[in-house]
């Protein structure tokens, strides 16, 4: 009986140990990963979000209404926590790879 050409050790397998030659791969996942969230914590900082609101009320074929827009910002704590992940998430790839 032969088996099929693929990984060496169904444990490997498993435990979802990988080759070394993937490891250069994993690194630049995190640190394009770490980059993505501190760019989005930055513009969060600063840009806000538009929003739009229809208040109408509408009496048999009339339709009286107005549309309001409004520019929010998220929270400074959400854009901190997404600057912090961004940091710590850009180190770990930075350091996986050393």
């Amino acid at each position: 009986m032969k088996l099929v050409k693929g990984p060496r050790n169904l444990l490997q397998v498993l435990s979802g140990k990988r080759n070394r030659a993937n490891k250069g791969g994993d690194m630049k996942g995190l640190t394009l990963l770490g980059a993505i969230l501190l760019v989005l914590g930055l513009l969060a900082f600063v840009v806000p979000i538009p929003h739009k609101e229809d208040h109408s009320m509408k009496i048999g074929d009339a339709k009286i209404g107005v549309q309001t827009e409004h520019s929010d910002r998220l929270p400074p704590l959400v854009a901190g926590v997404l600057v912090l992940a961004g940091v710590v998430t850009l180190a770990a790839g930075t350091r996986k790879g050393a």
